[in-house]
């Protein structure tokens, strides 16, 4: 059976994510918050729930590690864990922008080093972190410098883990969806067309795809799901 890792499994996306591997008869591991866990509600035997603090270097290497010693390796990793916050440039202090770096790099980057080290070390591997359109393009970024800024050093980790996986079965790549269509987005903006908005199921047939055999050939260090927006 093959073992997928999917952090943030109590998030809309996280848990369309959790359900699509499940359906597809992988093992999941799915991370939750540890200080503030969220139930996922899943009654599967295919699935296990772990409280981690994906921000401590430590209890993030010693959680991976902890999947490697139960299934020996590692097949799948999907990283949906990250953090909003608006300012402009003005409204932006060096604080703001270290909680979302912190938000959102560090969370991806003290999970996802452990599972590289791994597959690199197996042979193979697919992972996906989450991005975003303001990390991918400065100009998306207006009005959300901290959140931007963060979200672009996704881009460039990327970059720099699939230069080193050269010549291995190991690619990493940046799923970059525009509006996720989300009970909490659609409270937010009642006023905008939900049509052109993707839903996190597409999100996660998107990403499971690129791990199919069919989808195997797809190196795509950059997948954009943009519905019709």
């Amino acid at each position: 059976m093959k073992t997928a890792i999917v952090t943030g499994a109590s998030g809309n996306l996280g848990q369309a994510v959790v359900n699509k591997f499940l359906e597809e008869k992988y093992k999941v591991i799915g991370t939750v918050n540890h200080s503030e866990p969220a139930k996922t509600t899943l009654n599967n035997p295919g699935f296990d729930e772990m409280p981690v603090d994906l921000m401590d270097e430590e209890k993030a290497k010693e959680f991976v590690n902890g999947v490697i010693s139960k299934n020996k390796s590692i097949d799948v990793a999907v990283l949906t864990v990250g953090g909003f916050a608006a300012g402009r440039i003005s409204e932006t202090s060096t604080a703001d922008i270290m909680k979302q770096y912190k938000l959102n790099f560090e969370t991806a980057y003290n999970v996802v080093r452990p599972i590289f080290i791994q597959m690199m070390q197996q042979g193979y591997g697919r992972i996906f972190i989450v991005g975003s359109r303001p990390g991918l393009e400065a100009r998306y970024g207006k009005g959300m410098v901290a959140y931007g800024l963060a979200k672009s050093l996704i881009f460039r980790l990327a970059e720099l883990m699939n230069d080193e996986a050269k010549g291995h079965n190991v690619v990493t790549s940046v799923v970059v969806p525009s509006t996720i269509d989300t009970p909490q987005n659609r409270k937010s903006m009642p006023d905008a067309k939900f049509e052109n908005w993707v839903k996190p199921e597409a999100i996660a047939d998107v990403i499971y795809f690129h791990c199919t055999e069919e989808g195997a050939m797809l190196r795509e260090p950059v997948i954009k799901v943009y519905g019709n927006a």
